[in-house]
């Protein structure tokens, strides 16, 4: 059965004047213990997917579309079945832990607070549930008396993860879980969440702006861009040859260890995503492809299959495979 299955999600925002639609016909599935990557520059409509998941959205946003957490309809979910689906069937580990923790409770105390209010473990054997879970994320034990100003960066994210593993979810959605984290310890929060996704079936959605990461860490790959999936295929295959114009000048932004042409000659992408109360007509991308023609001011594309189980929302893919 599917984990998560998304058709046609919508979120649009009340802003004076109208609404500003930040995802716009967004669909995607995910199977347990299978791994998704989302991409795209900031204000592509990743993070807003990842809160509409849980409704987690502001009460200025409109939700459109159908959202299914283990076969459960979430945006016709009853706030009693919402809120117990929240960290018992998904969680979310958000960007910036510190932002995320309280800074006045002891970070034990956090991660017991979704095992009391679910009641997955008796009272008397929570703190043997916390400390089981701080060893999993590779903690010792005692640390579930400290604050969350005495811990490092690396070790916040990983209470986070424990957080998130606490009432065992059968989905976790990772939003930029390792943007304020060096590379080293990136690598190590990125193999531990690899580890812990693996070995227990869990299906595991993160978004990123960073292809590298996705690359080594999910099964698929969907670009995003102005608030749709521009390009959707094997991660591997996406950022080593992406179909999609945009998904191209995002692999072609980081340089290649070891290359000197890419040292040399860094490429970028210029300008900026479109504002969502201002999309241009046709292509959304089009302002900014260097490929660009003139049909495309007229055309807005939708996602297109390509060989190898892949998919890109671009009018000269289309033309390509037509011949």
């Amino acid at each position: 059965m599917t984990l998560l299955e998304v058709e046609d999600l919508t979120v649009s925002y009340r802003i004076a004047g109208g609404e500003a639609p930040a995802v716009r016909g967004v669909s995607f599935s995910l199977d347990p213990g299978s791994k998704l990557g989302v991409a795209g520059e900031s204000g592509c409509g990743k993070s807003t997917v990842a809160l509409a998941l849980l409704r987690l959205l502001p009460k200025t946003a409109r939700i459109g579309g159908s959202i299914r957490v283990d076969g459960e309809d979430v945006i016709g979910m009853r706030w009693g079945r919402l809120r117990a689906v929240r960290w018992a069937g998904a969680s979310i580990v958000f960007q910036g832990a510190m932002h995320s923790l309280n800074a006045v409770r002891r970070v034990g105390d956090q991660i017991a607070e979704p095992i009391l209010l679910h009641g997955t473990a008796p009272r008397s054997e929570v703190p043997e549930r916390v400390g089981t879970l701080l060893e999993r994320v590779g903690l010792p034990r005692w640390r579930s008396r400290s604050y969350p100003h005495e811990l490092s960066g690396g070790q916040r994210q990983r209470v986070m993860i424990a957080m998130a593993l606490a009432c065992e979810p059968k989905l976790i959605v990772a939003d930029e879980p390792t943007t304020a984290l060096d590379v080293m310890i990136q690598a190590q929060i990125l193999r531990l969440i690899d580890e812990l996704v693996g070995g227990q079936g869990i299906g595991m959605l993160m978004i990123s702006h960073d292809l590298a990461v996705l690359a080594d860490t999910c099964d698929r790959l969907a670009v995003m861009y102005a608030g749709r999936i521009v390009e959707e295929g094997p991660a591997a295959a996406v950022v080593a040859d992406a179909r999609h114009p945009y998904g191209a000048a995002l692999s072609a932004a980081f340089p290649k260890i070891g290359d000197p042409a890419s040292r040399r000659a860094p490429r970028g992408l210029p300008g900026d995503p479109p504002d969502p109360a201002d999309l241009p007509q046709g292509c959304s991308f089009r302002p900014r492809c260097p490929v660009a023609e003139e049909r495309c001011a007229e055309v807005d594309p939708v996602l297109y299959p390509v060989p190898g189980g892949r998919s890109a929302a671009c009018v000269k893919v289309r033309a390509e495979e037509a011949v």
